[in-house]
């Protein structure tokens, strides 16, 4: 009796363990683990790919710089702009890595009391075709209001490195909400050549504006023509976040910057161009535009939508074999488009924070700024997201500079 008593109870006694480890088996059969071997391997999974191969030519780790041009020596040009950064110099030239104001360091000091003779935030520099360095000067500093005198451009004789022209804007062409961006040379046109340079404003007309530049006189054309224009409520994104003003209180608003990239077609018939907040590439008939007798009406028969061109775009370059660079700053990359119209992705890469401007030099290389322009305070409700350095890079393209002269 007493070990039939024991064995029924160790019956109920096991039975419960029995049906937990049926449990776990069925439970374990079921559940999928990740050995440690395989946990290490994340870093093998898809990525996203890079194209091209770019080298870093210089740092910048004081403001944040938007123009840069090479000359046919191989001197190297830039500029920061006066946008909110301690600016000490607008203008620099890059030595060993390093930068130094140009041509001197009294020129790049704001004179308030007479804006013509001084540097006040410079958005552009760019060798022409018979080696010379051109400076625009916005005259605008944070985007303000300008006057006779700060609208300019300046030209210096590498040579000497002396200014050896100077030409002041009227009033009715660099208007007081005006903001001169970029800007190209064809020397054959006139008795020294003319130039052509955008007006992106974020709050008035844009627009081309021509230069003769021997007379130093100009003109405006395709005054707020919508191939000017930016796109209506355009949503750009970059680093996978859309980008908008955002002030530190008050609702978000679109990118109304208008024309911006802009470059000659190396036959010297066609100006390219397209407005920041867009997507489209534009161009017209450089005649047309050299013509200051035509309407902007005329003038506007002569324009061609070229299409999309996948992404936003800031600086716009040209080479030799009638081909056009183009930024495209949502996606961190620079694209060649061939004269059929069709489009190369050369360069690809994390590093390629918002291309800014781009320069084919006659090293076979395209230069290129890199300033995280989408980081900005008012971009991020007031917080400076860019972290230093800002870059200058350049990829090998194997082309050669236009050269209209």
């Amino acid at each position: 009796m007493l070990f039939n008593f024991r064995r029924k109870h160790y019956f109920w006694l096991l039975a419960p363990i029995s049906c937990l480890l049926a449990a776990n088996l069925w439970l374990f059969s079921t559940v999928s683990f990740v050995s440690p071997a395989y946990s290490q391997t994340q870093e093998n999974l898809p990525q996203e790919k890079t194209v091209g191969s770019i080298e870093s030519v210089a740092s910048f780790y004081g403001a944040m710089p938007t123009g840069v041009t090479v000359s046919q020596s191989g001197r190297i040009f830039v500029n920061f702009p006066r946008w909110g950064d301690k600016v000490d110099y607008t203008v620099a030239e890059v030595k060993n890595g390093e930068t130094v104001a140009y041509p001197n360091a009294q020129i790049n000091i704001p004179n308030s009391s007479n804006s013509s003779e001084s540097f006040i935030s410079v958005q552009s520099v760019v060798v022409d075709p018979q080696d010379r360095l051109w400076i625009l000067d916005t005259g605008s500093i944070e985007f303000g209001p300008t006057s006779y005198g700060g609208p300019k451009l300046i030209g210096v004789d590498l040579k000497t490195n002396r200014i050896f022209k100077k030409i002041l804007f009227p009033q009715d062409v660099a208007l007081t909400t005006t903001y001169l961006n970029d800007i190209r040379f064809d020397l054959r046109r006139g008795e020294a050549g003319m130039a052509f340079i955008t007006d992106s404003s974020s709050n008035g007309a844009n627009g081309i504006i021509v230069v003769d530049l021997d007379a130093g006189r100009s003109w405006r054309k395709l005054n707020d023509h919508p191939s000017t224009k930016a796109e209506p409520n355009f949503l750009p994104l970059v680093e996978g976040q859309p980008v908008m003003n955002r002030p530190p209180d008050g609702p978000p608003t679109p990118l109304k910057i208008g024309s911006d990239g802009i470059v000659i077609s190396a036959d010297g018939e066609r100006l390219f161009y397209c407005p920041l907040a867009s997507r489209r590439l534009y161009s017209v008939s450089v005649d047309a535009l050299a013509n200051e007798e035509l309407s902007d009406e005329q003038v506007a028969e002569t324009v061609v939508d070229e299409g999309d061109k996948g992404g936003g775009s800031d600086g716009l370059e040209s080479d030799a074999e009638n081909r056009v660079y183009l930024t495209n700053y949502e996606h961190n990359v620079i694209l060649r488009r061939s004269p059929d119209g069709m489009y190369k992705t050369i360069v690809h890469d994390p590093r390629v924070l918002w291309p800014d401007t781009l320069s084919v030099a006659d090293d076979g290389y395209l230069y290129f700024t890199a300033n995280q322009l989408h980081r900005q305070p008012q971009y991020q409700q007031g917080k400076d997201l860019r972290e230093k350095p800002y870059s200058l890079f350049r990829t090998r393209i194997d082309a050669e500079p236009v050269l209209l002269r």
